[in-house]
């Protein structure tokens, strides 16, 4: 490990911590297992935040892993809504039942265990143990790979797996037995507040000095980059069908693939007459179009959608659109709690708004 001496860089870090780390954050104040597994989850990808209003909003609603497995898969991906990465949400789901059904409702305490849970693996579990529990286990999360990425000089992709596994070597020679949770919590603060993507604080780090990045003056160069690629874009057209109530058709997407359970805009393709689909799915009578919405994008980690909303009238209903086919009615000016895609409740409000500005 170079010029490193392990004992002394955590003693650094923890130093840092004592004066300059995060002790205050919602899943700090009481870190129970459960709690710091809601938190880590919610943290992939998503910065803290961002991540508070939703962690309080979740556990006032599912306040252990119980009332979290027993909850209908609906009322989770509602509080979920707007977070994005909705396979997090149903993995918690589906972990918690998990856990209730093989664990006998207790969070379990060993690394395997925890690691193959639904959604979790190597890093998080070893986080949520080292967080809630104390245990000594090295962790990888992205702020971590920034850190030591840069400080050993280690070049490429840590997708790749030679690069992960040096990663994981360094994590782990360098993780102390003693004080783990806050060694553990210390490293993830400090690639999220000092050792940042960019402008990082190099001035008050306080590992700075043996930091091979910082030495060559390219802390930028670390960690490399994913291999670039163009993103495909993909077209829909987003269907808004109104009964003579000005109820909206809704469907509940595929339980795994983009949007995965939610309800969402019946979606066709761009070739689709809108009003003989409807007349194709039994849903009512005399459907015509009304009005063709400007078109807008949502970007995915792997494509871009652009959706081109169509608003339609049927003069009757039909009897298609049923709670047990998958379909609903929805009152848009009086949603309920159903878990909608961001995308989505944005286009609902947008007709709510539409209406209100009529009346």
């Amino acid at each position: 490990m170079n010029d490193v001496v392990p004992g002394d860089f955590a003693a650094r870090v923890l130093d840092w911590f004592d004066r300059s780390g995060r002790k205050d954050l919602p899943w700090q104040r009481d870190p129970t297992p459960y709690r710091v597994w809601v938190s880590e989850i919610m943290l992939q990808q998503t910065q803290v935040q961002t991540v508070i209003p939703y962690f309080e909003r979740f556990v006032a609603r599912f306040p252990d892993v119980i009332a979290l497995a027993e909850a209908p898969v609906d009322a989770v991906l509602h509080i979920w809504s707007g977070l994005g990465y909705y396979a997090r949400a149903r993995n918690l789901h589906r972990a918690a039942q998990r856990i209730r059904d093989r664990h006998a409702a207790t969070f379990p305490t060993d690394l395997d265990s925890v690691a193959a849970l639904p959604g979790v693996g190597r890093s998080t579990a070893g986080a949520i143990l080292s967080l809630a529990l104390g245990q000594r286990h090295p962790i990888l999360d992205g702020n971590v790979k920034r850190v030591l990425a840069r400080h050993f000089a280690v070049a490429g992709w840590p997708g790749r797996s030679a690069v992960a596994q040096r990663l994981w070597q360094l994590a782990d020679a360098l993780t102390p037995r003693d004080r783990a949770a806050h060694y553990t919590q210390a490293m993830m603060d400090l690639g999220a507040t000092l050792c940042t993507r960019t402008r990082p604080g190099c001035p008050a780090c306080p590992v700075a000095r043996d930091c091979v990045a910082n030495r060559q003056g390219n802390p930028a160069d670390y960690p490399g980059r994913r291999p670039a690629r163009a993103l495909p874009v993909r077209a829909a057209r987003l269907l808004i069908v109104r009964d003579p109530a000005g109820r909206v058709l809704l469907e509940r997407r595929p339980p795994t693939g983009v949007w995965g359970g939610l309800w969402s805009l019946p979606q066709t393709d761009l070739d689709t007459d809108p009003s003989a689909w409807c007349g194709d799915q039994q849903l009512g009578d005399g459907a015509r179009v009304t009005s063709r919405w400007p078109a807008r994008r949502h970007t995915f980690s792997h494509f871009h959608l652009d959706m081109h909303p169509v608003e339609i009238r049927l003069e009757r209903p039909g009897v298609r659109a049923l709670d047990g086919d998958g379909r609903v009615w929805y009152k848009p000016g009086d949603p309920d709690a159903r878990g909608l895609a961001a995308p989505i409740r944005q286009l609902l409000a947008e007709l709510a708004g539409r209406e209100g500005e009529t009346q």
